[in-house]
């Protein structure tokens, strides 16, 4: 089959590659007809450079038919139009009765010292083979594939696997008040899809900050309050000027280590990948490497007793946080993967019928097939030509 595969630092290629394979009783075939490219894929594709393997087949966010299935999965069966979530887990233990999957007991990468297995994600994650292909094993397939009906376009589901459970979360999490504000730090595909369920679950205010005219324009179209950082030299004295001199109730930070504005951040992330693989990823796992910029903005901008939101991805375990003023501020902070199907109960009701609130039949500015990955991860990177959010057919 043909495979979006990591060979390095800013390099991606499509390979032919084995097909795979039922290995375990509870695995499925999945023929691939749709899968996003993620903001996370890009950190892969920049900085987590040491913790990947020449070959890597990335992606964690597909849709498909199923092909074939294991003896002991019998919630779906070939023919079936399914989604799959980007974590693996397996939906009886402990955790994932907890409504905690990205901490499954089952599929822990304990090696590392991390949570549950992700599709197309680096040796921390189990270096499970990805969904940016023709074809996808999925493990634990008798819990996570999603089914969905057929007839719609693959663009009403797909944001099942990851962005709309990711942005849903995020705005559980921020706790915003019936009717209270929120700041989105960040507008890509995760932060304008979390400004969106804010709004339809009863924000007050949403601002958007972000400095991307094409994702600026976007949440301006849904009726988004937007802050463009190159215009503003004080953005939190502008953001407490529009929400009655306090700041917002919550803040969620989509942006995670990708922030601008840190320079020293940014020389760790050039020297991480000026080393050795074995040497980069000790330096990671044991120092501070983010940027962090955008967490500090976020602690700075929210109002006292307020909420902070983290599902932008962060990567260092020695970073600095200014302790005393979170805790001066009283300031609550929730952060973490998405646990995808806890919201799924929740989400497909919205994606049923002729509505789209969340408007997602028109969110993917891009679709491309598979074959043009390396210009479609390229595109997304360097944020040309309106890219926000790309789709590859394979």
């Amino acid at each position: 089959m043909r495979a979006v595969t990591w060979q390095g630092r800013r390099e991606v290629s499509v390979e032919s590659v084995p097909d795979p394979k039922i290995q375990e009783p509870t695995d499925a075939i999945v023929r691939v007809t749709s899968s996003g490219i993620c903001g996370s894929d890009l950190h892969l594709y920049e900085v987590m450079g040491p913790f990947m393997g020449k070959g890597d087949i990335l992606g964690h966010e597909p849709m498909g038919i199923v092909e074939e299935v294991g003896p002991e999965v019998g919630t779906i069966a070939p023919g079936d139009r399914v989604v799959i979530p980007f974590q693996i887990s397996c939906g009886y233990c402990y955790m994932c009765a907890q409504g905690l999957q990205t901490q499954c007991e089952t599929t822990q990468v304990r090696e590392h010292g991390t949570g549950a297995a992700l599709f197309g994600y680096t040796k921390l994650y189990g270096e499970v083979p990805g969904g940016q292909a023709e074809f996808l094993r999925v493990p634990q397939a008798q819990y996570g594939p999603i089914k969905v009906p057929q007839g719609p376009p693959d663009d009403r589901f797909v944001y099942l696997s990851d962005v709309l459970p990711t942005a849903w979360q995020a705005v559980e999490y921020a706790n915003i008040p019936d009717g209270g504000s929120v700041v989105v730090l960040g507008l890509g595909p995760i932060g304008d899809m979390s400004a969106r369920v804010a709004a339809h679950r009863g924000a007050g205010q949403v601002i958007g900050v972000d400095l991307v005219p094409e994702r600026l324009e976007r949440a301006r179209a849904r009726g988004v309050e937007v802050i463009d950082l190159r215009e503003t030299e004080d953005l939190t004295g502008e953001i407490r000027d529009r929400t009655d001199g306090r700041g917002p109730d919550s803040v969620i930070d989509a942006v995670g280590m990708e922030a601008h504005g840190s320079t020293a951040a940014k020389l760790a992330h050039q020297m991480t990948a000026a080393l050795p693989d074995a040497v980069a990823a000790k330096m990671m796992q044991k120092a501070g490497v983010d940027r962090l910029s955008a967490l500090y903005s976020a602690i700075d901008i929210v109002r006292r007793g307020g909420t902070i939101s983290l599902i932008g991805v962060y990567g260092g375990m020695a970073d600095p946080m200014p302790m005393l003023t979170l805790f001066d501020k009283q300031v609550q902070v929730r952060m973490g993967q998405a646990n995808v199907k806890r919201w799924v109960d929740d989400i497909v009701p919205l994606l049923a019928g002729d509505a789209d609130p969340l408007g997602v039949d028109t969110f993917a500015t891009h679709r491309l097939p598979l074959d043009e990955a390396p210009r479609a991860y390229d595109m997304f990177q360097k944020k040309l030509d309106g890219a926000v959010k790309i789709l590859l057919h394979p």
